[in-house]
Protein backbone atom coordinates (compact mmCIF):
# COMPACT_ATOMS: atom_id res chain seq x y z
CA UNK A 1 0.00 0.00 0.00
CA UNK A 2 2.84 2.39 0.86
CA UNK A 3 4.26 1.89 -2.64
CA UNK A 4 0.92 2.85 -4.19
CA UNK A 5 0.75 5.94 -2.00
CA UNK A 6 4.25 6.98 -2.99
CA UNK A 7 3.42 6.46 -6.65
CA UNK A 8 0.25 8.51 -6.31
CA UNK A 9 2.11 11.31 -4.56
CA UNK A 10 4.79 11.20 -7.25
CA UNK A 11 2.17 11.50 -10.00
CA UNK A 12 0.48 14.35 -8.16
CA UNK A 13 3.81 16.15 -7.78
CA UNK A 14 4.60 15.66 -11.47
CA UNK A 15 1.15 16.95 -12.47
CA UNK A 16 1.59 19.99 -10.21
CA UNK A 17 4.98 20.69 -11.77
CA UNK A 18 3.52 20.55 -15.29
CA UNK A 19 0.68 22.88 -14.28
CA UNK A 20 3.21 25.35 -12.89
CA UNK A 21 4.79 25.76 -16.36
CA UNK A 22 1.85 25.56 -18.79
CA UNK A 23 3.57 27.32 -21.68
CA UNK A 24 6.51 24.93 -21.60
CA UNK A 25 4.45 21.78 -21.71
CA UNK A 26 1.86 23.03 -24.21
CA UNK A 27 4.77 23.84 -26.52
CA UNK A 28 6.27 20.42 -25.88
CA UNK A 29 2.92 18.80 -26.68
CA UNK A 30 2.70 20.71 -29.97
CA UNK A 31 6.21 19.51 -30.83
CA UNK A 32 5.15 15.93 -30.09
CA UNK A 33 2.19 16.22 -32.48
CA UNK A 34 4.26 17.81 -35.25
CA UNK A 35 7.03 15.24 -34.81
CA UNK A 36 4.53 12.40 -35.18
CA UNK A 37 3.24 14.11 -38.34
CA UNK A 38 6.76 14.24 -39.76
CA UNK A 39 7.23 10.52 -39.13
CA UNK A 40 4.31 9.86 -41.48
CA UNK A 41 5.98 11.74 -44.35
CA UNK A 42 8.47 10.44 -46.87
CA UNK A 43 11.98 11.96 -46.57
CA UNK A 44 11.45 14.01 -49.74
CA UNK A 45 8.05 15.31 -48.62
CA UNK A 46 9.40 16.09 -45.15
CA UNK A 47 12.26 18.16 -46.57
CA UNK A 48 9.97 20.16 -48.84
CA UNK A 49 7.42 20.60 -46.05
CA UNK A 50 9.99 21.89 -43.56
CA UNK A 51 11.65 24.13 -46.12
CA UNK A 52 8.36 26.00 -46.54
CA UNK A 53 8.36 26.61 -42.77
CA UNK A 54 12.05 27.43 -42.59
CA UNK A 55 13.44 30.81 -41.61
CA UNK A 56 15.83 30.82 -44.54
CA UNK A 57 16.51 34.02 -46.47
CA UNK A 58 14.02 33.18 -49.22
CA UNK A 59 11.10 32.47 -46.88
CA UNK A 60 11.96 35.39 -44.57
CA UNK A 61 11.79 37.71 -47.56
CA UNK A 62 8.34 36.44 -48.61
CA UNK A 63 6.62 35.38 -45.38
CA UNK A 64 8.61 36.62 -42.36
CA UNK A 65 5.90 36.49 -39.70
CA UNK A 66 4.55 33.11 -40.77
CA UNK A 67 7.90 31.33 -40.89
CA UNK A 68 9.22 32.92 -37.69
CA UNK A 69 6.23 31.40 -35.90
CA UNK A 70 5.97 28.09 -37.75
CA UNK A 71 9.70 27.33 -37.61
CA UNK A 72 9.47 27.07 -33.81
CA UNK A 73 6.81 24.35 -34.03
CA UNK A 74 8.90 21.68 -35.77
CA UNK A 75 11.95 19.61 -34.87
CA UNK A 76 14.15 18.50 -37.77
CA UNK A 77 15.29 14.91 -37.55
CA UNK A 78 12.17 13.67 -35.78
CA UNK A 79 13.75 13.23 -32.33
CA UNK A 80 11.28 14.59 -29.77
CA UNK A 81 12.18 12.66 -26.62
CA UNK A 82 15.52 14.44 -25.91
CA UNK A 83 13.64 17.72 -25.67
CA UNK A 84 11.56 16.54 -22.70
CA UNK A 85 14.43 16.80 -20.17
CA UNK A 86 15.77 19.94 -21.86
CA UNK A 87 12.40 21.69 -21.63
CA UNK A 88 11.93 20.49 -18.06
CA UNK A 89 15.40 21.54 -16.95
CA UNK A 90 15.51 24.95 -18.64
CA UNK A 91 12.19 26.17 -20.02
CA UNK A 92 10.05 24.97 -17.11
CA UNK A 93 12.45 26.41 -14.55
CA UNK A 94 12.52 29.76 -16.33
CA UNK A 95 8.73 29.88 -16.70
CA UNK A 96 8.16 29.00 -13.04
CA UNK A 97 10.63 31.70 -12.02
CA UNK A 98 9.75 34.51 -14.43
CA UNK A 99 6.08 33.76 -15.03
CA UNK A 100 4.65 32.66 -18.35
CA UNK A 101 4.54 36.11 -19.98
CA UNK A 102 8.13 37.11 -19.18
CA UNK A 103 9.40 33.65 -20.11
CA UNK A 104 7.60 33.93 -23.44
CA UNK A 105 9.17 37.35 -24.07
CA UNK A 106 12.64 35.81 -23.60
CA UNK A 107 11.78 32.93 -25.95
CA UNK A 108 10.39 35.18 -28.68
CA UNK A 109 13.22 37.69 -28.42
CA UNK A 110 15.89 34.99 -28.62
CA UNK A 111 14.18 33.09 -31.45
CA UNK A 112 13.37 36.11 -33.61
CA UNK A 113 16.48 38.24 -33.08
CA UNK A 114 18.96 35.36 -33.28
CA UNK A 115 17.27 34.18 -36.48
CA UNK A 116 17.42 37.60 -38.09
CA UNK A 117 21.03 38.18 -37.06
CA UNK A 118 22.26 34.76 -38.20
CA UNK A 119 20.37 34.93 -41.49
CA UNK A 120 21.61 38.49 -41.97
CA UNK A 121 25.18 37.23 -41.55
CA UNK A 122 24.45 34.48 -44.08
CA UNK A 123 23.09 37.05 -46.55
CA UNK A 124 26.22 39.15 -46.05
CA UNK A 125 28.35 36.08 -46.82
CA UNK A 126 26.38 35.41 -49.99
CA UNK A 127 26.73 39.02 -51.13
CA UNK A 128 30.50 38.81 -50.56
CA UNK A 129 30.76 35.59 -52.54
CA UNK A 130 32.08 33.53 -49.63
CA UNK A 131 28.86 31.52 -49.27
CA UNK A 132 27.05 29.76 -52.17
CA UNK A 133 23.97 31.58 -53.46
CA UNK A 134 21.93 28.40 -52.94
CA UNK A 135 22.19 29.04 -49.19
CA UNK A 136 19.18 31.36 -49.43
CA UNK A 137 17.10 28.16 -49.22
CA UNK A 138 19.04 26.57 -46.36
CA UNK A 139 16.77 24.62 -44.00
CA UNK A 140 16.48 26.44 -40.67
CA UNK A 141 13.73 25.23 -38.35
CA UNK A 142 13.74 24.28 -34.69
CA UNK A 143 13.55 25.51 -31.14
CA UNK A 144 17.21 25.79 -30.22
CA UNK A 145 17.53 29.58 -30.37
CA UNK A 146 14.70 30.04 -27.87
CA UNK A 147 16.23 27.34 -25.68
CA UNK A 148 19.65 29.02 -25.81
CA UNK A 149 18.07 32.35 -24.82
CA UNK A 150 16.43 30.76 -21.80
CA UNK A 151 19.70 29.07 -20.85
CA UNK A 152 21.25 32.54 -20.89
CA UNK A 153 18.63 34.29 -18.75
CA UNK A 154 18.76 31.49 -16.16
CA UNK A 155 22.23 32.72 -15.19
CA UNK A 156 20.43 35.33 -13.08
CA UNK A 157 18.56 32.58 -11.25
CA UNK A 158 21.82 31.40 -9.67
CA UNK A 159 23.49 33.26 -6.82
CA UNK A 160 27.07 34.52 -7.07
CA UNK A 161 29.75 33.13 -7.28
CA UNK A 162 28.05 30.02 -8.72
CA UNK A 163 26.53 32.20 -11.42
CA UNK A 164 29.96 32.84 -12.92
CA UNK A 165 30.74 29.13 -13.12
CA UNK A 166 27.43 28.49 -14.86
CA UNK A 167 27.98 31.42 -17.22
CA UNK A 168 31.50 30.27 -18.08
CA UNK A 169 30.21 26.79 -18.92
CA UNK A 170 27.38 28.21 -21.06
CA UNK A 171 29.65 30.59 -22.98
CA UNK A 172 32.15 27.80 -23.58
CA UNK A 173 29.42 25.39 -24.73
CA UNK A 174 28.07 27.84 -27.30
CA UNK A 175 31.24 29.78 -27.99
CA UNK A 176 33.61 26.96 -28.94
CA UNK A 177 31.42 25.78 -31.87
CA UNK A 178 31.23 29.38 -33.08
CA UNK A 179 35.02 29.69 -33.09
CA UNK A 180 35.64 26.29 -34.67
CA UNK A 181 32.64 25.74 -36.95
CA UNK A 182 31.63 29.32 -37.70
CA UNK A 183 28.29 28.34 -39.22
CA UNK A 184 25.28 30.66 -39.20
CA UNK A 185 23.53 28.40 -36.69
CA UNK A 186 26.55 28.57 -34.35
CA UNK A 187 26.28 32.35 -34.58
CA UNK A 188 22.55 32.12 -33.93
CA UNK A 189 22.98 30.03 -30.79
CA UNK A 190 25.67 32.27 -29.32
CA UNK A 191 23.64 35.37 -30.17
CA UNK A 192 20.57 33.84 -28.50
CA UNK A 193 22.53 33.30 -25.28
CA UNK A 194 23.60 36.95 -25.31
CA UNK A 195 20.00 38.01 -25.91
CA UNK A 196 18.96 35.93 -22.90
CA UNK A 197 21.61 37.67 -20.81
CA UNK A 198 20.31 40.98 -22.13
CA UNK A 199 16.87 40.19 -20.69
CA UNK A 200 18.06 41.02 -17.18
CA UNK A 201 15.38 43.75 -16.68
CA UNK A 202 12.78 40.97 -16.84
CA UNK A 203 14.19 39.23 -13.75
CA UNK A 204 13.60 42.19 -11.43
CA UNK A 205 11.14 41.38 -8.69
CA UNK A 206 11.43 37.64 -9.23
CA UNK A 207 12.27 35.06 -6.58
CA UNK A 208 15.58 35.12 -4.74
CA UNK A 209 18.53 33.66 -6.66
CA UNK A 210 19.14 29.98 -5.98
CA UNK A 211 22.22 29.26 -3.87
CA UNK A 212 23.56 25.69 -4.27
CA UNK A 213 25.47 26.03 -0.98
CA UNK A 214 22.24 26.62 0.93
CA UNK A 215 20.58 23.65 -0.77
CA UNK A 216 23.47 21.34 0.14
CA UNK A 217 23.39 22.58 3.75
CA UNK A 218 19.66 21.90 3.95
CA UNK A 219 20.13 18.35 2.60
CA UNK A 220 22.72 17.60 5.28
CA UNK A 221 20.17 18.42 7.95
Amino acid sequence: MSGVIRMRRGLQAAAAYVRSAPGTYVWLLILFVTTVALHHMSPRLEEDFLRQRSTNIHELSDNPVRVLFSSAMWIPGGRWLPYVPLYTLFHAQAERWLGTLRWLVVCVAAHVLATLISEGALLWGISRGVVPTGSVNTLDVGVSYALAGVVGVLAYRIARPWRYLYLAAVLAFFGVPLLTGRTFTDLGHFTAVLIGLGCRPLVRGRAKAWNPKETLAALRH
